[in-house]
């Protein structure tokens, strides 16, 4: 796992609800949000959190569903993205 996918699974792991957060079952790649419990609140903080860690802006309306966020590895992507487009 590289720096930048563990970093986005911390702060989505931060974002869940405490009730949802099982040390024995840690957050991966291939889960889908909202299986693991991410709640729209916890979303919008989840996007304020990866654009203050990673000095980045998310494109990202609250209002409307966001399918490329349907999995882990679908924000580990975008991220990588955001950060790559940064640096050109």
């Amino acid at each position: 796992m590289d720096t930048i996918e563990a970093d986005v699974i911390a702060i989505i792991t931060k974002r869940l609800p405490a009730d949802k957060r099982d040390p024995q079952k840690p957050v991966q790649p291939s889960d889908r949000l909202e299986d693991i419990g991410m709640d729209s609140l916890g979303a919008v903080e989840m996007v304020f959190d990866l654009e203050e860690k990673f000095d980045i802006e998310i494109p990202y309306n609250a209002n409307t569903p966001r399918t490329e966020f349907d999995k882990v590895s679908d924000v580990v992507a975008a991220i990588k993205k955001l950060i790559d487009g940064q640096s050109k």
